[in-house]
């Protein structure tokens, strides 16, 4: 009878991984049009500048991590660190981190495998390697008793989430929300993000699948595209870009699945969305996230989109009232 069972579980497995490697070897990149998705034209129109040069800070595996830093004149001013979304990098924060210095010292990262110097563009080493960045980051600027406030815009709002949830996150005293991605399946996140991603459901599916067996081999592929305007890949800036998400780098990105349990682990917190945003559903926020946590506070900034709310003089107004107290 043991062996029977045995022989049931062996063949199990077996068929169970041949049903990933088929789904994952289903699917492959292809080549992006880049005529849908978000609309950068304002993004690029103030980006053009260089931006404040960049220093580098050492991570715990040797990696010298991009950084642009803003300090500020203010007595116990907090440390606000700002994560910028998919695709991009941290010069999408210049103008915003500028204003923010007269209330905090803001330090903002290019995230491993994205920017200039990505390391490997699109890609982690292992699977919360960014919340282990991070925790280097803000150990390396903070100073004694300094508070922390750690925001995101979109994917890095998303990071701000799963940072609350995981191993770090009591370091946090404040978080700022803006747009953030909770998950693919929660109620405020359109289908593709707006035309802005092209997710490979059935790579995820069979990545996933090895994953519950501790099987990481192939979590270096490509699971994730995203529609990069030709603007974009086209133009001055063009190659900071990151246009596809390895699978360690996009879960890594992301709140963990049970991704309410990350958001009430946040402190208090403000969430900044535009009424436009072409990827979220701005109205559903505060009843998605209420069901978790009572910390937060709502704003939905009129007729701003998804990009747009990083500029957004009510973005800046309302993040400067919320840093006063700390």
């Amino acid at each position: 009878m043991g062996r029977k069972i045995m022989m049931f579980i062996v063949i199990s497995t077996l068929i169970t991984f041949g049903i990933a490697l088929g789904l994952i070897l289903s699917q492959r990149p292809i080549a992006i049009s880049g005529g849908q998705g978000l609309d950068f034209t304002k993004t690029l129109a103030g980006e053009l500048r260089e931006g404040k040069d960049q220093i580098a800070i050492l991570m715990r595996d040797g990696f010298e991590l991009q950084v642009r830093d803003y300090p500020s004149d203010a007595e116990d001013a907090p440390l606000l660190v700002l994560l910028h979304g998919s695709g991009w990098h941290g010069l999408q924060f210049d103008g915003l981190a500028e204003q923010l210095s007269a209330q905090a010292h803001v330090v903002v990262p290019d995230l491993r495998g994205h920017g200039p110097k990505p390391g490997t563009r699109g890609d982690v080493d292992y699977i919360g390697q960014f919340e282990d960045d991070l925790f280097d980051l803000i150990k390396a600027k903070r100073k004694p008793g300094q508070k922390i406030v750690l925001a995101g815009h979109s994917s890095g709002g998303g990071l701000v989430v799963r940072f609350a949830g995981g191993a770090h996150g009591s370091i946090l005293d404040g978080a700022v929300l803006l747009a953030p991605f909770l998950s693919h399946n929660a109620p405020t996140t359109r289908t593709n993000s707006g035309g802005w991603a092209r997710p490979m459901l059935r790579r995820i599916i069979g990545l996933s699948m090895l994953n519950t067996f501790r099987i990481r081999a192939l979590n270096h592929l490509t699971i994730i595209q995203f529609n990069m305007p030709k603007a974009v890949i086209d133009g001055p800036l063009g190659h900071t870009a990151t246009t596809a998400y390895s699978y360690r780098l996009n879960t890594s990105f992301a709140p963990r699945r049970k991704y309410l349990k990350d958001a009430a682990a946040l402190p208090p917190f403000v969430l900044i969305v535009g009424a436009e945003d072409e990827a979220f559903s701005a109205s559903l926020y505060e009843s998605t996230l209420t069901s978790a946590t009572n910390k937060g506070q709502y704003v939905i900034v009129p007729d701003t989109g998804h990009l747009d709310i990083i500029n957004a003089d009510q973005t800046a107004q309302t993040m400067r009232g919320f840093l006063d107290d700390f």
